[in-house]
């Protein structure tokens, strides 16, 4: 008798959880509901363009004008008055991502990479459009042999542009001194004497 009025004690001192009596249902919703959230990608989101090879070693003020005028007629000759964004470009260390978007504006599985140690220029400063970043990417075949493609996105803005421009420039600062660092870089140079050249005028 003793024995039993203690646990009534017991359970009355320690009451059990409110949520025993939640339904198993709402219990397993509650617990898999923020499992079940979509992915979300930081970056500014572009109208990509598209890419157009390109010849020439050495990269100077000017060089993607005329890439960039190619692939601006011809994603104008298919544009609507009101075009929207279809991918979204994320600018990182040592990569780029360009998330590509669906109908809808989410960003899908397919997704283009591009190694900062292969760019070997890029420029916010286009006569055709303010608001256009571009870069040129050197693309390793599968012989091995290699081909510089220039790649443009349309920004939502000419100051979009702009610090799509400031940020791969501080991508390849950081890579430029990781890859120093690791010994993959054995002539004593700095970022400014490397071929990459990166434009960012901010007039």
């Amino acid at each position: 008798m003793l024995k039993t009025k203690l646990n009534v004690l017991t359970l009355r001192k320690e009451p059990l959880p409110t949520v025993i009596f939640h339904e198993p249902e709402a219990i397993e919703l509650c617990t898999t509901t923020p499992l079940m959230k979509t992915r979300t990608h930081t970056g500014c989101k572009v109208t990509y363009l598209g890419k157009v090879s390109t010849t020439g070693m050495q990269f100077l003020s000017g060089c993607t004008e005329k890439p960039v005028i190619e692939l601006w007629k011809k994603h104008t000759l298919t544009r609507e008055d009101v075009y929207p964004a279809n991918a979204l470009l994320e600018i990182r260390p040592f990569q780029v991502w360009l998330h590509h978007l669906d109908l809808k504006g989410e960003a899908t599985v397919h997704m283009d990479t591009f190694q900062v140690a292969r760019i070997a220029y890029c420029t916010a400063d286009h006569n055709i459009s303010p608001n256009i970043f571009a870069w040129v990417y050197r693309e390793i075949n599968d012989d091995l042999s290699y081909q510089m493609d220039c790649h443009a996105v349309e920004c939502e803005s000419k100051l979009e542009a702009k610090k799509l421009a400031h940020a791969m420039m501080e991508a390849f600062k950081k890579t430029f001194h990781s890859m120093k660092s690791d010994g993959r870089i054995h002539r004593n140079s700095s970022s400014e004497e490397m071929s990459h050249e990166f434009e960012s005028d901010d007039g």
